[in-house]
């Protein structure tokens, strides 16, 4: 059986091209998860900050800072794709940016808080900025129906990817304490592997994915440029009522990906401060996270398609709420792995449950400016999440258990917002829109 299976697939989509689609979600995934989960928050926290009582903060606000940027950029900046049938090329120079600012990480040491910051915040950017427009390709790869189990692939296959920067920098890290050097010596040989990588593994999208979408003609007056970009974002946010489940599920997901960005963002800090992990230990607990996320976004897709979207959220946002409360409450070293594999199978399945969720509601024609919309709910979750984080360890001089029990009522909250949602609504809404559908798809 061949590895995607082409029933899945719009008409004239090979399977190779899946493929190298999925691959620039094996190639990106390196990055957060070495960068924002296992290890340079850490090493910013207990290293370049060094361990001041507002190093978790400060790591925060450079998150924060930067996906306010994203949530301010990226829907402009998918319209304009749309309005010039451009999501490649932009999508090639964030992926460019993004292993730039990464490698420059290398260069951060004790006291380059600043630096440190700045650097964080420009590779999170362009992060965000590719990883929405690769969210873009997936209506015009599978069918409406199939979209769970498409994007199932290319986040479960991405995982592999973070596994494999991983394992390689534990590689590196477990070999350089073996002759003696310290975290400032070994972590930034960590942030060169991640790039490496990161490069890698991405030409395959840039060499064989098709752009299908056509230049959509620019309504009279508006122009193709930037200013027009914006002027389409202002004419889409002014159908608000059209599009209402689409914004309902904005709102869902703001609220638990903020849950979620916390546990990226913040899960080697909670397990070196809370649980007592040395880094080689936190570097091990992420790998079992990515293996467990890969499975959980694997079968979940399959169970989108069949139980459907909404269902299919709605029990992982309950398996998010026990893996709070396991994680928050234990102070057993077992159980607290049991709540990191909970916590992956529930990444993995909402995060690509997510995506494809907005690949069924958007219309043919604005698929990147919708997944920039989507970028902007997420982002602006990442800057919410971490923030409440930091700011409840401030104000608890440290108190790491209260921060992520804190943390659970953003996936209380998606799950509330979640019952609103008509998805076979929002899906002929936007099957209903005006503009003329994308060639090649059905």
């Amino acid at each position: 059986m061949a590895l995607f299976d082409r029933s899945a697939l719009n008409p004239g989509v090979p399977p190779r091209e899946v493929g190298a689609w999925a691959m620039y979600d094996f190639a990106n995934s390196g990055y957060t998860t070495v960068v924002l989960t296992a290890v340079f928050n850490a090493y910013f926290v207990g290293v370049v900050a060094e361990r001041a009582d507002w190093a978790t903060l400060a790591w925060t606000v450079a998150l924060a800072l930067s996906n306010i940027a994203v949530t301010l950029t990226m829907p402009a900046i998918g319209a304009w794709a749309d309005l010039h049938a451009s999501k490649k090329p932009l999508m090639l120079a964030a992926t460019i940016g993004c292993i730039v600012s990464t490698a420059a990480l290398a260069l951060a040491g004790r006291g380059d808080v600043a630096f440190a910051m700045l650097v964080v915040a420009l590779s999170n950017w362009f992060f965000s900025v590719g990883e929405a427009l690769a969210g873009a390709f997936l209506p015009e790869l599978a069918r409406p129906e199939a979209l769970g189990k498409v994007s199932g692939w290319g986040w479960s296959f991405g995982y592999f990817g973070g596994m494999l920067a991983l394992g390689l920098s534990l590689a590196w890290v477990l070999t350089a304490q073996g002759r003696g050097e310290t975290a400032e010596q070994f972590v930034p040989v960590t942030m060169l592997i991640v790039a490496a990588v990161f490069a890698a593994a991405a030409l395959p999208a840039f060499l064989v994915l098709r752009e299908r979408a056509a230049p959509v003609p620019a309504a009279a007056g508006q122009g193709a440029g930037i200013g027009g970009a914006l002027r389409q974002v202002r004419d889409t946010l002014g159908k608000a009522r059209r599009y209402r489940d689409f914004w309902q599920l904005m709102l869902c997901g703001a609220a638990y990906q903020a849950g979620i960005s916390v546990v990226i963002a913040l899960a080697a800090v909670y397990a070196e401060e809370a649980m007592g992990f040395a880094q080689q230990d936190t570097m091990m607990l992420v790998f079992l996270v990515n293996l467990a996320a890969a499975a959980g976004a694997f079968a979940f897709g399959y169970a989108q398609d069949r139980v459907g979207h909404k269902a299919a959220l709605a029990w992982t946002l309950v398996g998010w709420i026990v893996m709070v409360a396991i994680a928050g409450l234990t102070r057993s070293v077992a159980m607290f792995w049991v709540a990191a594999a909970l916590a992956g199978l529930c990444m993995g399945s909402s995060q690509s449950c997510g995506r494809a969720m907005v690949g069924y509601l958007a219309p043919p024609a604005h698929l990147a400016e919708f997944y920039g919309l989507w970028a902007l709910a997420t982002r602006l979750s990442a800057v919410v999440g971490p923030l409440v984080y930091g700011l409840v360890t401030w104000v608890t001089s440290g108190n790491h258990r209260l921060a992520i029990l804190a943390t659970g009522s953003f996936f209380v909250l998606g799950l509330v917002l979640l019952r609103a949602i008509d998805v076979e609504r929002g899906h002929a809404a936007a099957r209903a829109d005006a503009a003329p559908a994308t060639p090649g798809r059905p």
